[in-house]
């Protein structure tokens, strides 16, 4: 059940200014050169992924369950939205919200992918305010003296059938869920302001250091478990299948054997690249940078180059990071390159009225981002170097 039975005509109006990827479900994204401009992204720029119609839910009524499978938990219990507001302890972190697909679109320049052709702005790095999973958890029957390895939370909305299932879901390890360094939260605020629909209004899943797909917006059910959710967003799509899977008749066996994906790897994006004006032949580039979300290790350095020909450091200079908060935030940087100074690089690969840049990040471990990423079939996970052209 699901994609045909998808309703519309009750949909809540989109965010204006967008660019659209697709509008059944509405899926839009920012210009990159806009969302480089700010720390925390604004509502008009925070961009909107859905499986499914996006509707006005009414939160006098609005009722989350809590539950597990094998009675794990002593009974399952209802949590009205004003209570959950009204007796737990309110918390906030920072963290960047980003989609899976990212970058799609340059994974698609090396073959043909499946899904929206995402460019690079399917990210935003947001302050989130609500509740913690872990005092509802705790509350719910869940104990830390609990042994956690292999146990599961499942995440799940039944507010409307989905392109690909009747209700959309997702799960996490119940340790990541537990954690009191996890900051994974019942979020009802973004940026000082209640959520909109668009982005999961009355209650969804903030899930720090995961990709988007499982910060399960209009969430409605929580479960223990102790196998990965079954809901076809956990089970058979956002996993890096091996690039010799080319088609849905390939992967239909895989699906089971890979992975899910929770953390995404380093990345780094230039986002806008100008001239300086009254200084010729000097640019400035903007861009954003993500350490790998797992362990929550922030960005150590971001760097640039014309054209390198290797890895060699001396290729690269170091940008100027402009903001970092906490563990779980993107980087912003900026960087001056002069272009006359670069003289030998531009010519070494024949660079006459354009010229292309790289950036590459690294993070507190000395994770090094890559040069290349291998291609897979749903075009996730993209983090080759980010690149830029500037056209004199």
């Amino acid at each position: 059940m699901g994609g045909q039975d998808m309703v519309f005509s009750h949909e809540v109006p989109h965010v204006d200014g967008l660019i659209v990827r697709a509008v059944q479900p509405f899926n839009a994204e920012p210009p990159p050169s806009a969302l480089v401009e700010f720390k925390y992204t604004p509502e008009e720029l925070i961009y909107c992924r859905n499986h499914s119609p996006v509707y006005e839910l009414d939160e006098d009524t609005y009722t989350v369950t809590i539950d597990s499978v094998d009675g794990m938990l002593p009974k399952s219990i209802e949590i009205k939205y004003k209570d959950l507001k009204n007796d737990f302890p309110y918390a906030e972190v920072v963290a960047a919200l980003q989609c899976a697909g990212n970058r799609r679109k340059e994974m698609g320049e090396i073959k043909p992918v499946r899904g929206v052709t995402w460019d690079c702005g399917v990210i935003a790095n947001c302050c989130w305010g609500g509740v913690r999973l872990r005092d509802v958890l705790l509350r719910a029957g869940i104990d830390d003296s609990w042994s956690m390895e292999g146990l599961h939370v499942w995440f799940a909305s039944h507010v409307s059938v989905c392109q690909d299932d009747s209700y959309y879901g997702g799960s996490i390890p119940l340790s990541k869920a537990i954690d009191p360094e996890g900051d994974v939260l019942l979020a009802f605020d973004m940026n000082s302001q209640s959520l909109s629909p668009d982005h999961g209004y009355p209650l969804r899943i903030v899930v720090p250091g995961y990709t988007g797909v499982r910060w399960v917006k209009w969430a409605d059910r929580i479960t223990i478990a102790r196998d990965e959710s079954p809901n076809f967003y956990q089970q058979r799509d956002y996993k890096i299948l091996p690039p010799s899977c080319e088609t849905v008749e390939q992967a239909a066996p895989l699906w089971r054997t890979v992975p899910a994906i929770d953390a995404l790897p380093i990345n780094s994006v230039i986002g806008s690249i100008n001239e300086v004006p009254g200084e010729e032949g000097k640019i400035r580039l903007k861009g954003y940078a993500m350490g790998h979300g797992g362990p929550g290790r922030q960005i150590a350095r971001v760097q640039v180059a014309i054209a390198p020909s290797d890895d060699s450091d001396e290729q690269w200079a170091d940008a100027n990071i402009t903001y970092q908060e906490g563990k779980w935030s993107w980087t912003l940087w900026d960087c001056v390159l002069d272009l006359n100074e670069a003289k030998e690089s531009i010519e070494r690969i024949g660079g006459k009225n354009e010229v292309t840049v790289f950036c590459r990040a690294i993070d507190e471990s000395e994770v090094v981002q890559k040069k290349e990423c291998a291609w897979n079939m749903r075009g996730v996970a993209f983090n080759a170097y980010g690149k830029a052209i500037w056209r004199r």
